[in-house]
């Protein structure tokens, strides 16, 4: 029988409330011992989730806190086990007091993730789930959230059990007539399954294609601000956070490192990063800024190219430009357009914008042509891979299926195709948990926090 374990849920930060969560056999007694609803009924007494007010006490009977208490008994709880939840005022004196309490009446300090673990482990959970509590915890944008709680509430496992379900069938109707030739089952004939094959190949092939975005969802879209020195890359981070985060001059070369900000822009997440200018410095820690700048570019995802639209262009945007043009994504951007425009439009398939980092002139238009760049999948929330587990699992998975194609298409026994066909139902099972390595499910745990 697993032990009880309790952690404060809410940091140790100073906060309105404050809660302390337990887990296991004890859960409810071990409370029951500290909190005394006003009720005067027992802890034990209390129906699920249903808030009591009561009195926070210690073993010896001094008030800690007035707070409130809900409880939830196995198998119908977060965890699949006894639970219990004391939402109290957000003193950390106050909430670590309550759990040296439990931790003299047995209970013990929950590690990193061990309240979802038990979730997993207990079936209340699978791990495309289990992994999204995290995801959703540390979501940074609007995006991100909703696929989150998407997978949070089983869009993956529905999916992938589909999938899984129809490999499964194939599988069962091989080995029924293998195992029983003198029953009654229709003769097997792998032509029939080609179609069934196929599709979930495409089906994984889709989501597969989905992982490049929920890379971008989680942890953001590489991205570089790309000019020679002077061209108003500084001045164009600053607008797009909205203050001012680097040191702006009308002296050329004020930025000599790399700066990496995250910004939002619309439903996008940029890790922007501002670079020194690219020229031929004389300077050794100006070259060494330049190498820097030229790296970030290689790195990135996307790159702003920024050009001084109000003088002609130099050697240095040429290179910007070419710099620019074997990024996967960029944007052509014409800065101090609160200026003339002198600088001509260079001969390039870019999307181009125009704007004043000054007035805020063609901001919008620019998180427009970014935006355009990165549409979002056409797939319902929750259905975008977002770590390289699960896009493993998937692509080991495809794999398979296409071996298992091309045995079919040369010919080859049934068993050849079936070995293949259920490798791929064991990559699948990995997606979810139903089959994991004990190591990988304690990677997956350690990116928690305490009490979640």
């Amino acid at each position: 029988m697993p032990d009880t374990i309790a952690a404060i849920a809410t940091g140790a930060q100073v906060s309105a409330i404050g809660i302390l969560r337990l887990s296991g056999p004890e859960a409810i007694s071990l409370a029951d011992q500290l909190f005394h609803p006003i009720s005067g009924r027992p802890l034990r007494e209390a129906e699920d989730r249903r808030l009591l007010y009561g009195r926070l006490c210690t073993r010896q009977g001094e008030l800690l806190d007035l707070c409130l208490c809900t409880v939830s008994r196995a198998p119908n709880s977060y965890t699949g086990e006894d639970t219990a939840e004391l939402q109290c005022h957000g003193s950390p004196v106050v909430l670590r007091a309550a759990l040296d309490e439990l931790f003299a009446l047995g209970a013990r300090q929950a590690g990193p993730g061990e309240f979802t673990r038990r979730a997993f482990l207990n079936g209340r959970l699978d791990l495309s789930a289990a992994e999204a509590v995290i995801d959703l915890i540390d979501a940074e944008s609007a995006e991100a959230a909703k696929n989150a709680a998407g997978q949070l509430a089983g869009a993956i496992r529905v999916k992938t059990e589909r999938l899984y379900d129809a490999l499964a069938d194939i599988s069962a109707h091989y080995h029924a007539v293998l195992d029983y030739p003198d029953e009654d089952i229709e003769d097997f004939q792998l032509s029939a399954y080609r179609e069934r094959i196929e599709e979930t190949e495409t089906e994984l092939r889709r989501l597969l294609d989905g992982f490049a975005r929920g890379k971008h969802l989680t942890s953001g879209i590489p991205a570089v601000l790309l000019g020679r020195p002077n061209a108003g890359k500084s001045s164009l981070l600053n607008a797009l956070l909205g203050y001012d985060r680097a040191i702006v001059t009308e002296v050329p070369g004020t930025t000599r490192d790399t700066i990496e900000e995250k910004l939002r822009l619309g439903p996008l997440l940029l890790r922007l990063t501002d670079t020194a200018g690219l020229h031929d410095a004389d300077d050794r820690v100006e070259r060494l800024g330049v190498s820097r700048a030229r790296e970030a570019a290689a790195r990135s995802d996307l790159v702003l190219a920024v050009i001084d639209g109000s003088v002609p262009l130099t050697a240095e945007d040429r290179e910007v430009l070419a710099l620019a043009a074997q990024a996967p994504k960029a944007v052509l951007v014409f800065s101090k357009a609160d200026l003339p425009r002198v600088a001509e439009r260079p001969d390039s398939p870019l999307p181009a914008v125009s704007l004043s980092a000054l007035t805020g002139a063609g901001l919008d238009e620019l998180k427009q042509a970014v935006e355009a760049l990165y549409p979002l999948p056409a797939v319902p929330a929750g259905e975008i891979l977002t770590n390289a587990r699960q896009a493993d699992a998937v692509g080991r998975a495809l794999d398979a299926l296409r071996a298992a194609d091309d045995a079919l298409q040369a010919g080859s026994t049934p068993d050849i195709v079936l070995t293949e066909t259920e490798s791929a139902m064991s990559a699948l099972g990995e997606l979810t948990g139903r089959t994991v390595r004990e190591d990988v499910t304690n990677r997956i745990f350690q990116r928690f926090c305490v009490g979640k």
